[in-house]
Protein backbone atom coordinates (compact mmCIF):
# COMPACT_ATOMS: atom_id res chain seq x y z
CA UNK A 1 0.00 0.00 0.00
CA UNK A 2 0.97 3.41 -0.68
CA UNK A 3 -0.47 6.46 1.43
CA UNK A 4 -0.91 10.31 1.38
CA UNK A 5 -0.77 11.17 4.90
CA UNK A 6 -1.43 15.02 7.07
CA UNK A 7 0.20 15.04 10.12
CA UNK A 8 -0.32 18.03 12.75
CA UNK A 9 2.31 19.55 15.15
CA UNK A 10 1.42 19.00 18.99
CA UNK A 11 3.18 22.10 20.00
CA UNK A 12 1.02 24.37 16.78
CA UNK A 13 -2.19 22.88 16.15
CA UNK A 14 -1.88 25.51 13.12
CA UNK A 15 0.83 23.53 11.56
CA UNK A 16 0.78 20.84 9.49
CA UNK A 17 2.88 18.65 7.09
CA UNK A 18 1.38 16.85 3.85
CA UNK A 19 3.88 13.48 2.90
CA UNK A 20 4.01 10.08 0.65
CA UNK A 21 5.10 6.78 2.31
CA UNK A 22 4.83 3.16 2.21
CA UNK A 23 5.02 2.32 5.35
CA UNK A 24 3.09 4.89 7.09
CA UNK A 25 4.32 4.12 10.91
CA UNK A 26 7.78 3.94 9.94
CA UNK A 27 7.31 7.56 8.40
CA UNK A 28 5.56 8.94 11.28
CA UNK A 29 8.33 7.71 13.96
CA UNK A 30 10.46 9.08 11.33
CA UNK A 31 8.89 12.25 11.82
CA UNK A 32 9.06 12.28 15.38
CA UNK A 33 12.77 11.24 15.81
CA UNK A 34 13.61 14.42 13.98
CA UNK A 35 15.26 12.36 10.89
CA UNK A 36 13.25 14.75 8.69
CA UNK A 37 14.87 18.42 7.82
CA UNK A 38 10.99 19.60 7.20
CA UNK A 39 9.75 18.22 10.71
CA UNK A 40 12.62 17.92 12.57
CA UNK A 41 12.74 19.41 16.81
CA UNK A 42 8.83 19.07 16.46
CA UNK A 43 5.98 16.42 17.60
CA UNK A 44 3.71 15.33 15.08
CA UNK A 45 0.61 13.13 15.44
CA UNK A 46 -1.31 11.51 12.56
CA UNK A 47 -4.58 13.52 11.44
CA UNK A 48 -5.30 11.92 8.24
CA UNK A 49 -4.51 9.34 5.85
CA UNK A 50 -5.90 8.11 2.13
CA UNK A 51 -4.50 4.19 1.01
CA UNK A 52 -3.83 3.61 -2.47
CA UNK A 53 -2.87 0.47 -4.47
CA UNK A 54 -1.00 2.19 -7.01
CA UNK A 55 2.65 3.92 -5.98
CA UNK A 56 1.84 6.38 -8.93
CA UNK A 57 -2.03 7.31 -8.02
CA UNK A 58 -0.76 7.66 -4.67
CA UNK A 59 2.07 10.49 -5.78
CA UNK A 60 -0.37 12.12 -8.08
CA UNK A 61 -2.88 12.54 -4.79
CA UNK A 62 0.11 14.32 -3.03
CA UNK A 63 1.18 16.37 -5.96
CA UNK A 64 -2.06 17.43 -6.91
CA UNK A 65 -2.56 18.61 -2.85
CA UNK A 66 0.58 20.33 -2.57
CA UNK A 67 0.71 22.64 -5.63
CA UNK A 68 -3.60 22.91 -5.79
CA UNK A 69 -4.33 25.77 -3.40
CA UNK A 70 -7.98 24.66 -4.26
CA UNK A 71 -7.61 21.05 -3.41
CA UNK A 72 -5.36 21.44 -0.32
CA UNK A 73 -7.73 24.10 1.07
CA UNK A 74 -10.65 21.97 0.48
CA UNK A 75 -8.96 18.55 2.53
CA UNK A 76 -7.43 21.28 5.21
CA UNK A 77 -11.06 22.69 5.92
CA UNK A 78 -12.58 18.60 6.44
CA UNK A 79 -9.33 17.94 8.58
CA UNK A 80 -9.97 20.99 10.94
CA UNK A 81 -13.39 20.60 11.33
CA UNK A 82 -12.77 17.32 12.19
CA UNK A 83 -10.33 17.96 15.06
CA UNK A 84 -12.75 20.72 16.23
CA UNK A 85 -14.92 17.43 16.88
CA UNK A 86 -12.94 16.12 18.92
CA UNK A 87 -11.56 18.81 21.08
Amino acid sequence: MYYIYVIQNLDDPEDFYLGFSCDLRKRIRSHNSGKNAATKGRRWRLVYYEAYLSESVARDRERKLKHDGRVKRFLMQRIKSQLDRVI
